[in-house]
């Protein structure tokens, strides 16, 4: 559930509040309604009115010190703020709401411990305690989320501003030089595809080589039928010319015998 906004008037101060002056101040604003919700409760048994007196006055320290941290807190967010994410800037926003709605709620309880010592009656105790303990869980919620600016986005962090401010800065030249670099990489396009235009023609010629070059791989086959045919008719003329060959009967030598 988001809050409706709130605008209080702009008071101008006699003087000038330093910087980082927030964090210091937030341990008070935070540490003061604890040290009073647990002084009520010892308060409830003891009843004393020494206990009251003192939760009185340290009430009046939370009131102050709700102011102090809404001032501070104005001075560190907007010093802070330009530097930041988008994000982080809408967590500032919402921390500096809420805190708005503590500091008049730490008036309110003041209030309600005003009546609760006026009027003497159970309820109205009960009520001053009740308003007390939201009172003690809304700031421990907005410390925590006050942490969460710190450790999360860097807020007021001097080295997490100067890191940003320098990838601010690169980011800035490489969008430069990116658009200095466009034209260049346009005509180097408008380059390549002329070139791949005027290669086209020359990647057709060996087709057309190819196939005229078909029918001189055929001239072989065509010589080999030749000398083929050639040799069986040689061999065929040479089975024609045999000559028989007749054996003839030899003399045996006569012996003489005497």
């Amino acid at each position: 559930m988001e809050l409706p906004a709130i605008k209080l008037p702009q008071i101008e101060l006699p003087f000038d509040i330093p910087l980082l002056m927030h964090p210091p101040v937030d341990h008070f604003i935070i540490a003061l309604p604890i040290i009073i919700l647990l002084l009520e409760f010892i308060n409830l048994f003891a009843k004393k009115k020494a206990i009251g007196v003192v939760s009185f006055f340290l009430l009046i320290l939370t009131v102050v010190a709700a102011v102090a941290a809404y001032l501070t807190g104005s001075v560190d967010g907007k010093e802070a703020f330009p530097l930041l994410s988008e994000a982080a800037q809408t967590e500032v926003k919402e921390h500096k709401l809420f805190g708005t709605y503590l500091m008049l709620a730490s008036a309110i309880v003041l209030v309600f411990k005003l009546l609760s010592a006026m009027i003497s009656r159970g309820l109205m105790k009960a009520l001053y305690l009740l308003v007390l303990i939201l009172f003690v869980a809304g700031i421990l919620k907005q410390g925590k989320e006050g942490g969460e600016l710190v450790y999360k986005y860097g807020v007021n962090v001097e080295k997490v501003q100067e890191l940003d401010s320098e990838l601010f800065d690169v980011k800035e030249e490489l969008e430069e030089l990116q658009e200095e670099n466009k034209p260049a990489e346009a005509e180097e396009k408008e380059a390549a595809e002329a070139t791949e235009t005027k290669e086209t023609p020359a990647e057709a010629a060996p087709a057309t080589t190819e196939v005229k070059e078909a029918p001189a791989e055929a001239a072989p086959e065509s010589v080999k039928t030749e000398v083929k045919e050639s040799a069986e008719a040689v061999a065929e003329k040479v089975e024609e010319v045999k000559v028989e060959v007749i054996p003839q009967e030899v003399e045996k030598p006569q012996i003489a015998t005497h």
